[in-house]
């Protein structure tokens, strides 16, 4: 372990560099500027175009649904969550009422719940306690009804059921034999094609059927190394882009014959591939952080694609439409950039865009196509706008075996980028990746002087499948690798002073940041772990039971922990604590169904019974990750003040929060 004395030294030494370096930072951004509840987000339109919604915080402070007539002044709120904000909603077809999901203390369980627009009646339409709804899909052709995925018959499964919205009544649709991952409907809103996963040979495959009565078959299959993670081997995930309009066809996501994830026309009878419909040499169909569906435009009208999004270093539109190009063209003129359509009303002729960068919240505009002009709605928080806030910069690092990590670094505004501070921030999943986005955690970090360093190491999702196979049996292993040749590049390059890097992550992340701290301990000051596994084979033991294909996937690409104890041992940090030099900071949540309490107090209690120091924050009314901002506000001044003990840079003292659950064990 590291001594006092040296410790000491090392503290003296950042202070005074810190010193110099806070006379060049921008003015300092308010915990609760960064994480409190932003002024409005999320805005959607009416089916019929002539209201709006967004959410924001109530009186209460609060999130819950706001609603208003265009160009009215009848603003009103239509939700009433009183704990746990509305984390997104929907508008119902029939253009009446609004839907959201919510789940219980963040244990995942969503519910259903149909508000009406009055703000007079909220209704809960899977009342099924310790149940699960998901694969959420409605149609303008049957506006009155909603088809969910319910695991109520077998908590493993989900199958689909059709919810009338007038009466609430639940009427199963089709039932799943046990591999079904997710359900997709043709135009007329008739439930006809199905993703599977079998968990014997890994095989992913697409089913279809001709009718609501007629028997299923398989229309094509990959094998497990050439289905993408998210789409093809995880609960709600989808291979299946939408059936076209002419009835023959089916548009599919497929890396048949390429490297990349591309999407992919097949003839519904007989499953040939007739046409590529768009692809990357670089990068998979993006889903810029939705994990489980491709971003794509299609015309509600006519069911045709009208465009592709793709993300190698940042993302990019790729067009099938002349019209869309053009509209696209005309609002890129007004907002330089990328621009991401949220919400359109039936006709697709009034939109609602959110600006993506990542050195400012969204801003959300409206376009109208048929006059072609663009408003601005408003900014999800203007309260940042004096503020200077710092861009990610995306860079290519090479691995010591020669892979190409995409990465951003972003540096402290006004501050030239040599020698400082640096947070490694790993991703989580681990499977998900960073993006060139808007991150708050990040602009808080760079605002504090630390430059901060992400990521994406072998295995993370969207860089084609040879990428993704050099995960296997290599997490904690080659991924920690490229994660220390990311440092080391900061290093070589001046940016990193490599006496004064802390390694900070979550879930995934957190395990990442638990496994260099006990990997490669010399490298690092301190580090903090948030909702973090340690113990392979008991994380896997305890995935929720409808994460089935997710638990069979895992263990093909992380290696089977669960009988090979020698390998558990290997990779999971609470076997190296006795490595564990420098203080660690770790966040969990009582209700976590991924990574359970028990395991992360197991984690204390050793690493405190081996004299190590570590400090324990637990809040009980949040599962894997922080959903309420009180909480958020909390914890990252706890962490900031904890980084600034040992790293060095500036820190807004932390305070108590009202509302915040945490506790400190």
């Amino acid at each position: 372990m590291m001594t006092k004395t040296l410790r000491s030294f090392l503290l003296v030494a950042s202070l005074a560099f810190s010193c110099s370096l806070f006379a060049e930072l921008p003015r300092l951004i308010p915990r609760e500027v960064l994480f409190g509840g932003a002024t409005r987000s999320a805005p959607k339109l009416s089916p019929d175009g002539t209201r709006i919604g967004w959410l924001a915080n109530d009186e209460n402070g609060v999130r819950n649904v706001f609603v208003q007539t265009i160009g009215g002044n009848d603003t009103h709120v239509v939700t009433f969550e009183h704990h746990r904000g509305v984390p997104e909603f929907w508008w119902a077809l029939d253009g009446q009422h609004l839907l959201y999901m919510q789940d219980g203390d963040g244990d995942e369980n969503d519910h259903v719940f149909l508000a009406d627009l009055e703000g007079k009646n909220v209704r809960d339409l899977t009342p099924f306690r310790g149940v699960k709804a998901t694969n959420l899909l409605g149609s303008l052709a049957h506006p009155t009804q909603i088809l969910v995925g319910l695991n109520l018959r077998d908590r493993g499964v989900f199958d689909m059921y059709r919810v009338d919205l007038e009466t609430g009544a639940l009427t199963l649709e089709a039932k799943n034999p046990g591999d079904v991952l997710s359900w997709s409907t043709d135009r007329n809103f008739v439930i006809r094609g199905a993703t599977t996963f079998d968990r014997a040979s890994g095989r992913t495959a697409v089913r279809v059927r001709d009718s609501a009565t007629a028997p299923w078959r398989e229309l094509i299959s990959w094998p497990f190394e050439e289905t993408p993670i998210y789409y093809g081997q995880a609960f709600d995930g989808t291979m299946i882009v939408n059936f076209a309009p002419d009835g023959k066809t089916i548009n599919v996501l497929s890396s048949t014959g390429s490297n990349t994830v591309r999407i992919v026309t097949l003839d519904l009878k007989t499953g040939k591939q007739l046409a590529v419909v768009a692809s990357d040499p670089k990068s998979d169909v993006t889903d810029l952080g939705a994990l489980t569906s491709p971003l794509v435009l299609v015309s509600p009208a006519t069911g045709k694609l009208e465009a592709v999004a793709f993300d190698y270093l940042t993302p990019e539109w790729k067009f099938l439409d002349d019209d869309l190009r053009d509209d696209f063209a005309r609002m890129t003129r007004v907002v330089p950039g990328f621009l991401l359509p949220i919400s359109v009303d039936a006709k697709r002729t009034k939109w609602i865009v959110e600006t993506y960068r990542s050195d400012a919240p969204p801003v959300y505009y409206a376009y109208d196509r048929a006059t072609k002009q663009m408003t601005k709605l408003f900014a999800e928080r203007p309260e940042l706008e004096p503020y200077t806030l710092a861009p990610k910069k995306g860079v290519v690092i090479r691995s010591r075996d020669g892979q190409e990590l995409v990465s951003y670094l972003t540096t402290p505004p006004g501050v030239d980028a040599k020698n400082l501070p640096l947070i490694l921030l790993p991703h989580g999943g681990p499977f998900t990746r960073d993006y060139d986005d808007y991150d708050a955690l990040v602009q808080l970090l760079a605002n504090r002087g630390y430059a901060v360093l992400q990521v994406n190491y072998r295995g993370s999702e969207g860089f084609g499948r040879k990428f993704t196979n050099l995960f296997t049996r290599q997490w904690g292993l080659a991924t920690d690798d490229d994660l220390i040749d990311g440092l080391r590049w900061a290093v070589a390059q001046g940016i990193a002073h490599p006496k004064r890097v802390a390694v900070l992550g979550g879930s995934g992340g957190g395990y990442a940041t638990l496994r260099a701290l006990t990997r490669d301990p010399e490298l690092f000051v301190c580090g903090v772990s948030m909702v973090g596994p340690s113990e392979l084979k008991t994380l896997i033991e305890a995935f929720p039971p409808y994460w089935g294909p997710s638990r069979e996937r895992f263990i093909r690409r992380v290696g089977d922990v669960i009988h090979d104890d020698a390998f558990n041992r290997e990779i999971s940090p609470y076997y190296h604590i006795d490595q564990l030099r420098v203080p660690v900071l770790i966040q969990q949540g009582a209700h976590d169904p991924r990574v359970p309490i028990r395991l992360t107090d197991t984690l204390v209690k050793t690493l405190r019974e081996a004299k190590r120091d570590v400090t324990y924050i637990v809040y009980p009314d949040e599962g894997h990750g922080l959903g309420r901002d009180e909480n958020e506000i909390d914890f990252f001044g706890r962490a900031e003040e904890f980084l600034a003990k040992y790293l060095g840079g500036r820190a807004e003292p932390w305070k108590p929060v009202a509302g915040a659950s945490a506790e400190v064990r």
